[in-house]
């Protein structure tokens, strides 16, 4: 995958059409770079007038914690980030799934695949994010075998696209990741397939989240064309890490936010952010720092900007 410099013809179109989104997984609290994507997305939304939704992304159910959901809602609640339409929830929405496979499916754009992941870790290359699958079930099942999963098929275009902060960003699916799966051998359908059937049943026009995610965008783009579902624009903000260079996560333990303080916390996240809030704001409420940081967003202050310390 190649970066190249973002410039000013990068940047999003001031619109009032504009509706953007939150989706975080319930795998634990709220931490200091979830907050992160949340204030940002938030942000550039209401700047330009547009609408901010909050999606729960709680499909992968193994890896949800009991009450991260509502501990999530809370705490968002807390920052005055308050979602414009119903939250939407992962798991309540199997059926838009399958019928997205099914569609897949009926194209030829899926095929079943019987592979391990230890099969394909001792016979493939390896990519941006791990073992390249070899195409091993791509033209039929070995014979004695079941399918396990769902890949949808790659091929050999490049997908490019421009991102507001990131700059172009060009990617060889076929060569760099490989046919990847949609519907796991567990039965439950796949990130990528979900959050694309997801951004087009909200109509979401602008994703603004965090440059980890940068890699899973071109799948995400070749889904949307197989689908025939829009491409929003997109924009992806530096990572926060911490002092090993590690992204903030759960496995890190990057600790929960503190919305005790969420005035203190948020003028945090804005001088992560670049935007420099006046010390003086400090003393004021959530709402006002919160307005203050509407009215004088200006993202391109990261343009580049992938990583950066949390503290």
């Amino acid at each position: 995958m190649r970066f190249i410099r973002a410039t000013s013809a990068n940047l999003m179109p001031h619109s009032s059409t504009y509706r953007g989104r939150f989706a975080p997984s319930p795998t634990g609290p709220l931490h200091f770079g979830s907050l992160i994507a949340a204030v940002g997305s938030y942000l550039d939304a209401k700047h330009h007038r547009g609408t901010w939704l909050v999606r729960m992304e709680d499909l992968d159910t193994p890896r949800c914690v009991p009450g991260a959901t509502e501990d999530i809602l809370r705490t968002l609640e807390a920052f005055g980030l308050h979602s414009d339409e119903p939250v939407i929830y992962q798991s309540r929405r199997t059926a838009a799934y399958e019928a997205a496979l099914l569609k897949l499916q009926t194209n030829g754009a899926v095929y079943p695949c019987c592979c391990t992941r230890k099969e394909i870790a001792d016979s493939a290359l390896h990519g941006i994010e791990g073992p390249v699958y070899p195409g091993t079930c791509r033209d039929g099942i070995p014979a004695g075998r079941e399918g396990r999963a769902w890949r949808v098929r790659t091929d050999n275009k490049t997908i490019e696209f421009g991102d507001a902060l990131q700059g172009r960003i060009t990617q060889h699916l076929e060569t760099e990741i490989g046919d990847f799966v949609v519907k796991r051998a567990d039965d439950l359908f796949a990130y990528q397939l979900a959050v694309v059937v997801d951004d087009a049943f909200q109509g979401i026009t602008h994703i603004v989240r965090g440059a980890d995610l940068l890699a899973s965008t071109a799948r995400q783009i070749h889904l949307q064309r197989l689908l025939n579902f829009p491409t929003p624009a997109y924009m992806h903000l530096p990572v926060a890490v911490n002092e090993a260079g590690e992204k903030l996560s759960k496995q890190t333990l990057a600790a929960p936010v503190d919305a005790a303080h969420p005035a203190r916390t948020l003028m945090h996240v804005l001088d992560f952010l670049q935007q420099r809030p006046p010390a003086e704001l400090a003393n004021y409420d959530t709402k006002a720092v919160l307005d203050w940081a509407v009215a004088n967003w200006d993202a391109a202050k990261m343009r580049g900007i992938r990583t950066l310390p949390a503290s």
